[in-house]
């Protein structure tokens, strides 16, 4: 069928044709295509609008087109995009009976609604994998819960804490990665088909019937907004975008944790690669790749925010153009996704090397500081200004915090304050042990062995209802 025979004369060139042509990423929505067809199809039927055995004709094609799948088309960029090669299919079965399948719809409403329907089980083909990657995390951090390492920032020796407690910190990040993508599907479920071309129809369609038959909520309130809008697709790779931050910085702790100067995580040699010159070498290549890849989703979404920004009402062609980033987007995101989990399940994580750095670099001032508060009765500011003075008299001497005493501290205090601490020395030790240090810490997000088991237990309750919604 030649859509131009009409109010056009004479043919599209082939190059304009090329150009125009969105067969090269409609394969994407050609089963989506198809349940869209069946769908209208069979709300005309029902509604009396097209004649009952000509409907029955259309749907029995289309199941047939479904058996063969999209080899059976012939693509050509002759055929400007997925809708009309599906309708010749169906013409070259039935004849001209076949357009009645198009009565009361448009490829406007028609692409809308198909690319909805595709994205939607491809975000919850993510959402299965993400869920998985939770229940990785959390079984790694059942296994280290009580191993010790030191939290950074700056990537400087902050405070000392445990693996279990950083990996949790990621699978808290992951939690908010699925929640925004799953409010992003409840916000796109709502179904375009029957706007048409940007007013609806007077024939009496039913809009509910075809939401219903396609698994959406309902259908969308506005016609012109069901044509012409693509925010669910700029919002869908917006959280696609933050979920792959998520991968990028696990990745890049891999990177760093794996290095020579760190050695808290060996990775599986699976994930590594050698150098081609220097044979002593394992290199995190799959990690690199994954921060590498994910920077390509700010891209696409930036790209989609700029196609979008500047469209009039309702259905401009340039939409057309999004669609192939988002593809590559949902694309990027899966692979990174699932490869990064494996990757970091395949990780072992030196529990003597964590606490070697915990105990290392006077990680335990904050505790120290904390102390003198509360036995020494002293501001808090003034209490800093102690621990300050005593780890740079320490480094100046050579002195390991384990080094420190009550009496050195005493004198310092005695410089600073005017008064002794006098608090015992037994006391002082224990707030210089990065175990204790983690005990003590039994505030809710702490790293305090049973706090991080009541989050586990928390996370497990949230995978076990999200798989069971």
């Amino acid at each position: 069928m030649d859509l131009r025979s009409g109010r056009l004369k004479g043919k599209m060139e082939k190059e304009v044709a090329d150009f125009t042509s969105s067969l090269g990423f409609d394969v994407r929505i050609f089963q989506a295509d198809i349940r869209c067809n069946q769908a209208h199809t069979t709300m005309l039927m029902e509604q009396e609008i097209i004649p009952l055995e000509i409907g029955k004709k259309i749907l029995k094609a289309l199941k047939e087109l479904e058996k063969e799948g999209i080899e059976a088309l012939k693509l050509d960029s002759a055929v400007e995009d997925i809708h009309m090669a599906v309708e010749n299919y169906v013409t070259s079965k039935i004849g001209p009976d076949a357009g009645f399948m198009h009565t009361a719809k448009s490829r406007n409403d028609q692409v809308a609604t198909d690319l909805k329907i595709a994205l939607k089980e491809e975000i919850n083909s993510i959402k299965k994998d993400l869920l998985l990657f939770i229940q990785i995390i959390i079984q790694m951090a059942e296994k280290y819960v009580d191993t010790v390492m030191v939290g950074y920032t700056h990537l400087q020796h902050a405070q000392p804490t445990t693996f279990a407690h950083h990996l949790l910190s990621h699978a808290q990040a992951l939690k908010r990665d699925y929640e925004r993508i799953h409010d992003s599907y409840n916000r796109m479920d709502f179904c375009p088909l029957g706007s048409a071309a940007l007013t609806t129809t007077s024939f009496p369609i039913n809009r509910e019937r075809t939401a219903e038959l396609l698994g959406f909520k309902g259908p969308m309130e506005n016609s012109i907004d069901g044509v012409s809008s693509r925010d669910f697709i700029a919002e869908t790779v917006f959280a696609l975008t933050m979920l792959g931050t998520t991968l990028s910085k696990i990745s890049e702790e891999l990177i760093i944790w794996s290095s020579y100067e760190f050695q808290m995580v060996e990775l599986g040699d699976e994930f590594s690669s050698t150098s081609s010159i220097m044979p002593q070498k394992k290199n995190p290549d799959v990690a690199e790749i994954v921060r590498a890849k994910t920077a390509l989703l700010n891209g696409e979404l930036v790209t989609i925010l700029t196609i979008i920004k500047s469209l009039p009402q309702s259905y401009n062609r340039d939409l057309q153009e999004v669609t192939p980033h988002l593809w590559k987007a949902t694309d990027t995101l899966h692979s990174t996704l699932n490869i990064t989990r494996e990757m970091l399940a395949s990780a072992e994580f030196n529990g003597v090397r964590g606490e070697e750095l915990a105990r290392a670099n006077f990680s335990a001032a904050t505790e120290l500081a904390d102390l003198m508060v509360r036995e020494g009765k002293l501001p808090f500011r003034t209490a800093h200004q102690i621990v300050g003075r005593a780890v740079s008299i320490a480094l100046d001497k050579g002195m390991r915090a384990e080094d420190m005493d009550a009496q050195f501290l005493d004198e310092i205090s005695q410089e600073i304050s005017g008064n002794p601490l006098k608090i015992d020395e037994k006391i002082v030790n224990k707030a210089l042990d990065p175990v204790e240090i983690i005990k003590s810490r039994k505030v809710v997000g702490g790293p305090a062995p049973d706090i991080v088991k009541d989050s586990i237990k928390d996370l497990k309750k949230f995978v076990d209802e999200s798989i069971s919604s």
